[in-house]
């Protein structure tokens, strides 16, 4: 058995991975770096969804805690 890890991060590599699913003694792992929580808040972080504070008081304070 031999391990090749790509990065898919770009369109050749997404198209050597449909590639080598064609190959019935290929078999593609996908690794997941996080659970789906931790990258649905990542994904909010990036559309900018987050809650800025001047200290910790001022965020409980706007979370309501």
């Amino acid at each position: 058995m031999v391990t090749v890890r790509i990065k898919s991060k770009n369109k050749q590599a997404k198209a050597l991975i449909e590639m080598l699913r064609t190959f019935s003694f290929v078999e593609v792992e996908e690794e997941q770096r996080y659970n789906a929580e931790t990258e649905k808040a990542i994904q909010e972080v990036r559309k900018g969804k987050v809650v800025k504070a001047e200290n910790s008081e001022d965020l409980f304070k706007q979370l309501g805690i």
